[in-house]
């Protein structure tokens, strides 16, 4: 559901620019992963849908080879999507190189107002690992059951959209591993996340690289 925070998106540079010193050492971990881990428990990563701005039609195959993030939300979010994606880039960008292994796929539950125009715009806004997707209503409905992932759009009046906060991380063989809240806890969120994604980035992985 979206939260009670308004944060706008944060262009990449100035991501980059709050970073400051912060480290992967600023998580103060209370187990293994800082994520709940999934493995055996959440299927692979599957899916038929359109990549934005181009509208061509992509599916997991695509992203095989790199870490991919998995999130559903819209681009006229006002709170939750823009903070979460904003941590995700903030993630990103304390693995430095390790980043280009990494996709951030932001699926639209609001397909009807995100066009791809829109949509593309949007994420291009956290950096080059982020990808807008889109899909059919039956396309939306499989993802989201597939994940236990809930969504809501109501046109209204008024237009009321809800949707889960929780961000699904997939391996480079396209495993479901882990489980990312944003709430806070006492900790960084950028910081633990990206620990968690630098520890899969050092696990083998398949020699192809995804999109």
């Amino acid at each position: 559901m979206t939260g009670p925070l308004g944060h706008p998106p944060v262009p990449r540079r100035a991501a980059l620019a709050m970073l400051g010193g912060a480290t992967l050492a600023a998580c103060r971990r209370q187990a293994p992963w800082y994520g709940m881990d999934v493995r055996g428990i959440s299927p692979d990563l599957a899916f038929a849908l359109h990549r934005a701005p181009q509208g061509r039609a992509v599916t997991q195959a695509d992203f095989r080879g790199t870490i991919c993030m998995l999130y559903l939300g819209y681009t006229l979010c006002p709170d939750l999507c823009p903070m979460t994606m904003n941590y995700a880039a903030s993630a990103l960008a304390r693995l430095g190189a390790g980043a280009g292994a990494v996709r951030v796929l932001f699926v639209t539950v609001d397909p009807l107002r995100d066009t791809d125009a829109r949509l593309g715009s949007y994420v291009a806004q956290f950096g080059p690992s982020f990808v807008g997707l889109r899909g059919s209503d039956d396309a939306l409905a499989r993802l989201a059951a597939r994940y236990r992932l809930a969504y809501d759009v109501t046109p209204g009046p008024p237009y009321r959209v809800t949707h889960s906060e929780a961000l699904y991380v997939f391996d480079r063989g396209s495993r479901a591993r882990l489980l990312i809240s944003t709430e806070h806890d006492g900790n960084d969120p950028a910081a633990c996340i990206a620990a968690d994604l630098d520890r899969l980035l050092r696990e083998p992985g398949p020699d192809v690289r995804g999109a």
